[in-house]
């Protein structure tokens, strides 16, 4: 007999890691999901939904000033194409100076502010616990937002059952999730040099700076703030866009426009928490 592909038991590793997901899932009566419409929260939510209904689950996704409009109208379509019900919350982690400093644990003030407003809606509408869509690849990256989970008891059921972000990304596939192949996209705030303050106008800048690029057909992307000067990273491969003569200029005079002096393109191009690089 020949030997099963390797796709193959990969694919069965991650159907058992589903299951155990559903049996977890099951454990609850109600549960609060936090929502942010990206890969990891809309596998939890459909899975969650399917496991325990519509009725039994909440998504709550909180909107405040780091979190972009595209994103955000974008996680609403979804929640609502499942059938989801949805809660919009309303952070205010950026009136909170520690925050606001910008230092290496600027996540923990971040998700402690949205985990306690989750935790005080589950207590009060009688909701089992609260969710998130932490996997086993985040562990091993940095992430002060865990503690903040941690501190707070919120569960994540992905992590529990072991599966890993691409686990995710095929299991995602497979349910038809239009979010199977979604790059990842943390908030703004990680898009600013550590130290430089948090303030709306510069988490505005970096919005617009990135929707401008994105019309360009860059598929991924980071504008980087440091200031008065912006990095920008696109895959290795388009960066030839950003260097054609009428692009650049057009790119350069947006920026410049936006506030910024200096407009950089990073040639190591496109990397996931290049931020952490200078830690």
């Amino acid at each position: 007999m020949n030997a099963q592909p390797k796709h193959f038991v990969a694919d069965q590793q991650a159907r058992a890691k589903y299951e155990k997901l559903r049996e977890i899932l099951q454990r609850y009566q109600k549960v609060i999901v936090a929502y942010s419409g990206g890969l990891d929260s809309v596998f939890l939510l459909r899975t969650a939904v399917d496991c325990l209904g519509a009725d039994h689950v909440l998504a709550c996704i909180g909107l405040s000033e780091s979190l972009a409009q595209s994103e955000y109208q974008s996680a609403l379509e979804i929640a609502r194409q499942m059938g989801a019900k949805i809660q919009v919350v309303h952070p205010k982690e950026i009136s909170n100076p520690h925050y606001r400093a910008n230092s290496a644990d600027r996540c923990f003030y971040c998700k402690t502010e949205l985990y306690k407003l989750l935790v005080d809606i589950a207590e009060k509408q009688n909701y089992d616990t609260v969710l998130c869509g932490t996997n086993i690849d985040d562990l091993g990256d940095f992430r002060p937002g865990l503690q903040a989970a941690k501190d707070l008891n919120v569960a994540s059921p992905l992590e529990q059952a072991g599966l890993t972000k691409d686990d995710i990304r095929r299991l995602s596939k497979q349910l038809a999730l239009p979010t199977w192949n979604k790059p990842a996209q943390p908030c703004l705030a990680s898009r600013m040099s550590y130290g430089l303050e948090i303030t709306p106008e510069r988490l505005k800048q970096i919005e617009q700076g990135e929707e401008f690029l994105r019309k360009l057909n860059l598929t991924q992307l980071r504008v980087r703030h440091h200031d008065k000067l912006v990095r920008i990273e696109v895959p290795n491969e388009q960066i030839d866009i950003i260097t054609q003569q009428g692009t650049r200029e057009k790119i350069v005079n947006f920026f410049k426009k936006l506030g910024f002096t200096y407009v950089t393109l990073d040639l190591q191009g496109f990397r996931s928490g290049s931020g952490n690089e200078m830690l």
